[in-house]
């Protein structure tokens, strides 16, 4: 029986409604110009995205077909448009792209079409397996509106009440846990278990791995820790970075965190289109993997490997392994900051805190690690081919999640992956010792 074939059952129908209303909810206002924007590397044109959105979900809940053939898309020429694996990134800007009402139109087509399938084939193994694929690839792009706002400079996300509620509620019952958690060495299991659950094949499949013993951080590091690092001529020290770390910085010249300034003598903090002091206390977001290495070696850390990290989160042995650092119960509002509109402290939601005593390894900021991003044992693709193995090799792994992800996007096995040099996602890290 194939990974299709034993896809468990769940409401799809309401999931992609879920990922639905919240990518509309972060671009409802964006108009004229906002929806195509400048050319730049590490965004697309909003409209771009929101027309891929609803091609990626007609090409593998509508469209796709046993013979391997696609039929053919509700919209004339939409593969030309829109196959992100054949339209090059720098061409996405010159596309004859349908206007934004008829892009939103072509959206409510297939989703209503997607629905009428659901509830006509109910229980069809692979119809749910690609539904639940297009809600968690509509939540991604969803989080990728959220820093696109960011790095563009936009007002902030006009969220419900229900998400921005997530994020206060996060900054409650902080009681700041010290120092390191130490966790012994042993033989331990990486990835993700087999079983009827929605896995992407980067995290497939559980496989033992044998690990020293080693600290890591209770918290992730805090603007606070960040700003020793700047004022004491961190991003001048040569002997802080490696040779492509200095070598980006060099090309670009940074001085601090690409949204921060000095203003007066006072440090400030652009979140999306206005400035507040520096939170001390929230973790450092916006860093590079370049910039966690040199922090870490001004600190006399290093950076956990994601082995570590999903140790430290997930617990014991194969057995006693959780699914969420703090148990297998879904996310609530005092476990994670998610689904939100800013970072939490540091050391918010102690209820949230693993085995081990972190706090926050999932949501509020995605944390870097030193593993390059490659396949496990056994490694095969699954039918969206383009997902992972396009990045093995070139690609460092974050784990956690950030404040804008979607709650049930996220576990303690999931992999995200960013080039090294990439500052715009909502990304921080915990360093571990360097003695053990």
């Amino acid at each position: 029986m194939n990974i299709i074939e034993q896809f468990g059952t769940e409401d799809h129908a309401a999931q992609l409604r879920a990922s639905r209303a919240r990518s509309r909810a972060l671009t409802q206002d964006l108009r004229g110009a906002q929806l195509i924007g400048p050319r730049l590397p590490i965004v697309n044109p909003f409209l771009w995205e929101l027309g891929h959105i609803a091609w990626f979900q007609e090409r593998w809940c509508l469209r796709r077909r046993d013979d391997g053939v696609l039929a053919d898309s509700l919209l004339p020429g939409a593969d030309a448009l829109y196959d992100s694996a054949a339209v090059a990134h720098e061409l996405r800007w010159d596309l004859p792209l349908p206007t934004h009402e008829a892009t939103l139109a072509y959206q409510d087509r297939v989703l209503d079409l997607v629905q009428e399938r659901l509830q006509r084939e109910a229980g069809r193994p692979g119809l749910a397996y690609f539904a639940q694929l297009a809600a968690f690839h509509e939540d991604m792009h969803a989080e990728a509106f959220h820093y696109m706002r960011q790095t563009l400079a936009h007002a902030a996300p006009l969220l419900p009440p229900s998400y921005r509620a997530q994020g206060r509620a996060a900054a409650t019952n902080a009681a700041a846990p010290a120092g390191d958690a130490c966790i012994a060495g042993g033989r331990y299991f990486l990835g993700a278990r087999r079983s009827a659950e929605f896995v992407f094949d980067n995290e497939k499949w559980e496989h033992p791995v044998e690990l020293g013993p080693f600290r890591i951080g209770r918290c992730c590091v805090d603007n606070a820790q960040f700003l020793e690092f700047v004022e004491e001529r961190g991003y001048q020290r040569r002997e802080l970075w490696s040779e492509a770390g200095w070598h980006w910085l060099q090309q670009g010249g940074a001085q601090a965190p690409r949204y921060w300034r000095n203003l007066d003598g006072q440090w400030q903090l652009r979140r999306f289109a206005a400035w507040l002091p520096l939170p001390l206390r929230e973790p450092v977001t916006h860093v590079n993997w370049h910039e966690a290495q040199a922090y870490c070696r001004f600190a006399g850390r290093r950076l956990p490997s994601e082995a570590e990290w999903e140790i430290a989160a997930s617990g014991a042995d194969s057995g006693a392994r959780r699914r969420y650092p703090w148990g297998d119960a879904r996310p609530e509002m005092e476990h994670a900051n998610l689904e939100g509109d800013a970072p939490a402290p540091v050391d918010a939601l102690p209820r949230g805190s693993s085995v081990h005593g972190c706090r926050q390894l999932i949501g509020n900021v995605w944390e870097w690690t030193n593993s390059a991003f490659a396949p496990y044992p056994g490694f095969v693709p699954d039918p969206y081919k383009e997902y992972s193995a396009p990045w093995f090799g070139t690609h460092k792994v974050l784990r956690g999640g950030s404040f804008s992800t979607p709650a049930r996007l996220i576990r303690n096995t999931w992999r995200n992956f960013y080039t090294p040099e990439r500052y715009d996602i909502f990304a921080g890290f915990r360093t571990c010792a360097i003695e053990n």
